[in-house]
C-alpha cells in the first residue's frame, strides 16, 4: 500500500472509467457526416457520396488500393476515404491541479470522492485520400473552418458521477501529398493529412466518503485585516432549503446576515462565539 497522486492505492485495484475510449469516439464523430459532391457543366449535381470513415492507419487502406486488380472498378467505391488513428498520448503538466485536491460527486444515492483528474493529451491523425484533388479540397474545406485552432467536444468522462467536461480539439498540423508513380495503369492518391490534439483528463479510482453533505456554510466578516486583534462585525450563515435536501433535488438556500458588537470571534473548534 502507498500514496501516488494522493490515492492510497494499490497498482492493482481495478477502475476503468472508459474515458481514452470516448475520446476516440468523439473524435471519429466529427468528421462521420462528411459528404462530397459532382457537378456537370451546367453545375448540376449528378452524384453525391458520403465520405467513409473509418480507424485504422492510412498504410493499411493505400495498401487495399495497391492490391486491387480491377482497375476498372468505379472511384467512388473505393475513394474517397477517410482514415484516422490515436497516435499518442501525453501529460501535459501546463494544466496541473494539485495532487491531493479532491471534491465529491454524487452517483444518484451516495456521496463519492473524487480526487482531480490528471490533464493527458491525446494525438490523433485524420488522413483523407482522394483521387480527385477537386474532392480533397472539398473535404479539406468542410473541416478548416472549424478550427481557430480548436473545436470543443462535450464528452461524459465518467459517466457514474455525471462528470461532462469540455474537451479542445485542437488542429496542430495540415500536410499533403501526391503520390503517382508508376505507369499510366497505377493508381493515383492524394493524401491530406491532419494532426490533432484532444485535450482530455483521466481520473483515477473513484471512493466512497464518510463525510456528509455541506448544510451550512458561515463566513464571519471584519473591518480590518489585522487577523490577531480584529473581531468580527458582520456573519453570513445560507443553508439548503429545505435543510434536508439532496444533491439532485430541486431546492433553493435561506440567507441570514448578522452583525456585532461584542469583539467577539468564532471557534472552529469549540463552534461557539468566544
Amino acid at each position: 500500500m502507498f500514496w501516488i497522486n494522493g490515492y492510497r492505492k494499490t497498482l492493482g485495484t481495478y477502475y476503468y472509467h472508459h474515458i481514452i475510449r470516448k475520446t476516440i469516439i468523439a473524435f471519429g464523430t466529427v468528421f462521420n457526416q462528411i459528404y462530397i459532391k459532382h457537378q456537370d457543366a451546367n453545375n448540376e449535381t449528378y452524384s453525391e457520396l458520403r465520405v467513409p470513415l473509418a480507424y485504422g492507419p492510412t498504410q493499411k487502406f493505400l495498401a487495399r488500393l495497391t492490391q486491387q486488380a480491377d482497375l476498372n472498378k468505379p472511384v467512388q467505391i473505393t475513394l474517397p476515404r477517410m482514415s484516422f488513428e490515436m497516435t499518442s498520448i501525453r501529460y501535459d503538466p501546463s494544466r496541473k491541479a494539485t495532487v491531493t485536491q479532491s471534491f465529491k460527486a454524487s452517483d444518484g444515492q451516495n456521496l463519492k470522492k473524487v480526487y482531480m483528474p490528471v490533464p493527458y493529451n491525446i494525438g490523433f491523425q485524420l488522413s483523407i485520400m482522394c483521387k480527385l484533388n477537386d474532392d480533397a479540397l472539398q473535404i479539406v474545406e468542410q473541416i478548416l473552418p472549424y478550427f481557430q485552432p480548436a473545436f470543443t467536444l462535450t464528452v461524459d468522462l465518467v459517466d457514474s458521477i455525471g462528470e461532462r467536461r469540455d474537451i479542445p480539439l485542437n488542429l496542430d498540423e495540415i500536410s499533403f501529398k501526391d503520390d503517382y508513380e508508376g505507369d499510366f495503369s497505377t493508381r493515383r492518391s492524394l493524401i491530406y493529412t491532419l494532426n490533432f490534439t484532444a485535450k482530455t483528463y483521466l481520473f483515477g479510482p473513484i471512493s466512497d466518503t464518510t463525510d456528509g453533505l455541506i448544510r451550512k456554510v458561515q463566513v464571519d466578516m471584519y473591518t480590518s485585516t489585522d487577523t490577531v486583534n480584529a473581531k468580527r462585525e458582520m456573519r453570513y450563515t445560507v443553508v439548503p432549503d429545505p435543510i434536508d435536501a439532496a444533491p439532485d433535488d430541486d431546492f433553493g438556500f435561506n440567507e441570514n446576515w448578522e452583525y456585532f458588537n461584542d469583539s467577539k470571534s468564532y471557534s472552529p473548534t469549540q463552534h461557539i462565539d468566544i
